[in-house]
């Protein structure tokens, strides 16, 4: 399984096909965590089902040539921010569907969990990082879907200010690999040992 391959060019299908053609004919890039993947948020409607995105498959075409299927101007969000998947319209997309699959559960789980931190809250898939998330009181609780740093989706508390202590591994604050917190209960008690500590 390869979940680096697959979340790169996961990232460039929420960049380049979902949140850059939303913003241009909705006027956001925020997309959302639905069951098998992500989708987005207003028009066009689209959304990603494991290894397909609106029902066609995503590997062995390029985005551009996935665009043009789907009848969208393809290509990212233009000025709203520097760092993204590096990927272009004339790349060829490779996604693996069991590792779509594990990445999708990573945002399902990042969702249900912040939901659960925060009532009433609506957690976000932002196509810059790639991670889904919230954020209270200057804090961001969420799960990206993996990064240089660690390969397979994880959980996050970022602070605005990180503060110093054991709990505090990572240089934006605290992170944690999915496979050390694999249900609901335990993404939401990492969440809350945070804000816990924060409030101290």
């Amino acid at each position: 399984m390869d979940l680096t391959t697959t979340r790169t060019h996961l990232h460039g299908v929420a960049e380049l096909l979902m949140a850059g053609p939303q913003y241009r004919q909705s006027g956001t890039i925020r997309l959302r965590s639905v069951p098998g993947g992500f989708a987005t948020v207003a028009e066009p409607a689209l959304a990603v089902d494991g290894a397909l995105l609106a029902g066609l498959r995503l590997s062995g075409t390029t985005f551009g040539e996935l665009a043009a299927g789907l009848g969208l101007t393809g290509g990212a969000p233009d000025g709203l921010y520097a760092d993204g998947s590096g990927l272009g319209l004339d790349d060829a997309v490779r996604v693996e569907e069991e590792a779509a699959f594990v990445i999708a559960r990573g945002f399902a789980l990042g969702d249900a969990a912040a939901r659960l931190l925060a009532p009433g809250s609506e957690p976000v898939l932002w196509p810059e990082h790639f991670d889904l998330g919230i954020t209270l009181d200057e804090v961001n609780y969420g799960v990206s879907a993996g990064d240089a740093s660690c390969e397979e989706p994880y959980a996050y508390v970022g602070p605005w200010q990180p503060p110093k202590g054991t709990f505090w591994n990572v240089p934006f604050g605290a992170a944690r690999p999915l496979s050390a917190l694999p249900g609901t209960e335990e993404v939401l008690a990492f969440f809350a040992e945070g804000r816990e500590l924060l409030r101290r």
